[in-house]
């Protein structure tokens, strides 16, 4: 094992790859947003190789900017809603993390904190809340309003629904449901709480109509490099994205989120950071150079243009052999840049099985990533605690 420890690797899954030209490489699954067995597969795939967490994003918005670009493009089209897709995906294996999207700003808190307990239960302990606060317009327009909140009340918001939801993940103790047939009682009153949260944006009663979920609160992960995004994450955020291209930039978001953490009491540790990073590999650096300048080549002209004029496609992109990526992913996580990554692959299946399959057993043999996994539950894996419920913890200090 190295002076660090090990790192924590994720996969961020687009149907068809990152890359925008991605459905056209022929080892990519070109019906991928429909297509549910090459969703499972990966799944499979990323458990056979150890890997933490599967990682949905999500958007309630078509872009239409450019209909010539998008009719060309697999991005922000149609696809799975991804916590429907996370329960299939838990149905096939036993391990891995599955974290999914859900905005603070189009969902209420009692739907969130009813579906991630759900998927909690039904993974037995392997979900994520990845909390986004939406900012596009277009994406408001599908809920009632002509612009997104302000960057502020984004945040205030997303703070309060934070609140909301894992006030509601405590609505029962762990050892609430007794279920014995001979007394007839199937849960005891007292280990039941009603939130009576009542603020002018929400009023939540509560309990929540779910058990408390297994891992006490399905992991929180958050993406967000601004000040508030930063603050945010040193209160909540137990996984965060980092989406910086050099080891500088990371690094100072590394120290600055986690200096933040001490003023809400929160351990460093119990905040991974990992960085977005998308990988071309191949047995030799020329081999992944030919196949990098290969999936360029099949960016139409038109959709070309777009991304000049747009932030689509902005991804940390390296090329290189086995030894080259390890190498890579070593120095900024020796550096401390990171607690790991999560892999974009551009083209999926066949990016991710090649780095499933080259760069793994070279992470494994340097000490830097796990053999097998550590426990059942994502929070076991991620080498973090499991939330004692706010109840039982006023309890004890009465």
């Amino acid at each position: 094992m190295t002076k660090r420890g090990k790192m924590n690797l994720g996969v961020y899954v687009n149907p068809t790859g990152h890359h925008v030209a991605s459905w056209r490489h022929p080892r990519a699954q070109a019906d991928a947003h429909v297509n549910i067995d090459h969703y499972l597969e990966i799944a499979q795939t990323a458990e056979r190789a150890k890997l933490d967490l599967i990682f949905l994003a999500d958007s309630n918005k078509v872009r239409v900017a450019d209909i010539d670009a998008l009719q060309r493009s697999t991005q922000f089209v149609a696809y799975f809603e991804p916590l429907t897709l996370l329960s299939a995906m838990a149905t096939v294996t036993s391990r891995i993390g599955l974290v999914g999207t859900a905005s603070t700003s189009w969902n209420q808190p009692f739907h969130i904190a009813r579906i991630f307990a759900s998927l909690d239960l039904v993974s037995k302990g392997r979900a994520g809340w990845n909390v986004v606060t939406s900012v596009a317009d277009a994406e408001a327009q599908n809920f009632n309003h002509d612009h997104a909140y302000e960057h502020s009340d984004r945040y205030d918001r997303a703070h309060e629904v934070i609140e909301i939801v894992e006030g509601l993940w405590d609505s029962w103790d762990d050892d609430a449901f007794i279920r014995d047939r001979d007394t007839g009682i199937f849960f005891d009153p007292s280990k039941m709480h009603e939130l009576n949260h009542n603020t002018e944006r929400y009023r939540v009663r509560g309990p929540l109509n779910v058990p408390r979920p297994p891992q006490g609160y399905p992991v929180v992960v958050q993406a967000g490099a601004s000040d508030a995004g930063r603050e945010l994450a040193a209160r909540y955020a137990e996984v965060t994205f980092s989406p910086y291209f050099d080891w500088q930039s990371a690094k100072e978001y590394y120290d600055d989120t986690k200096g933040r953490m001490a003023k809400y009491n929160r351990n460093p540790g119990q905040l991974k950071i990992l960085s977005g990073l998308s990988v071309f590999v191949k047995e030799t650096e020329a081999e992944a150079r030919e196949d990098y300048e290969f999936t360029q080549s099949l960016i139409h002209a038109v959709v070309s243009r777009e991304i000049l004029g747009t932030t689509l496609g902005g991804t940390n992109i390296i090329v290189g052999s086995p030894c080259q990526i390890a190498d890579y992913l070593q120095d900024w996580f020796e550096r401390e840049t990171c607690d790991g990554f999560n892999i974009m692959p551009p083209y999926i299946p066949g990016a991710l099985d090649d780095f499933c399959e080259l760069v793994i057993p070279e992470l494994q043999k340097r000490g830097l990533f796990r053999s097998e996994y550590e426990g059942r539950t994502l929070r076991e894996n991620l080498g973090l605690r499991r939330p004692e419920s706010r109840y039982k913890a006023a309890q004890k200090s009465n």
